[in-house]
C-alpha cells in the first residue's frame, strides 16, 4: 500500500508539487488513513508518499527488490498523474507492470481516456 502522508506534522517534507496543489496531509491525520474496505492487514507494508511519483518519494523500489517482486499490478488515483508516473517509472526500473484500468480514477472521463489511450 501507499498513501499520501507527510512524515512530519508541519508537512515541511512535502513535495513542491503537492505544496502548490494544496495537497497537504500531516503525519497521522485522518486524511492519511486507508479506507476500511481496502485497509491493509496487520503485517502489510504501507509506504507514505509525499510526491506524485511513489518511486521518487518512498523506498518502494528497495522494498520490492528485497521482497523479490518483479511484477507490479498498479491501481488507484489519479490515473493521469500518480498512476502514470508509477507505471512509467516501474517499467523504467525493470518491473513488469500491469495497469488495472478498471481500478483507476481521475478527475474526468476525458482525462481518464487520454491517460489510458
Amino acid at each position: 500500500y501507499t498513501n499520501i502522508e507527510c512524515q512530519t506534522l508541519d508537512c515541511r517534507d512535502n513535495s513542491l508539487d503537492y505544496k502548490v496543489s494544496g495537497l497537504v496531509v500531516p503525519k497521522g491525520s485522518w486524511d492519511a488513513k486507508v479506507i476500511d474496505q481496502i485497509k491493509p492487514e496487520e503485517n502489510e507494508i504501507v509506504l507514505p508518499k509525499t510526491s506524485c511519483n511513489v518511486f521518487v518519494s518512498t523506498n518502494l523500489d528497495y522494498v520490492l527488490r528485497c521482497l523479490g517482486v518483479g511484477h507490479l499490478i498498479v491501481c488507484g488515483g489519479l490515473t493521469d498523474q500518480c498512476i502514470d508516473a508509477c507505471v512509467r517509472t516501474g517499467a523504467d526500473l525493470g518491473y513488469v507492470v500491469t495497469l488495472a484500468e478498471d481500478c483507476c480514477i481521475t478527475h474526468s472521463e476525458q482525462r481518464q481516456r487520454q491517460a489510458l489511450d
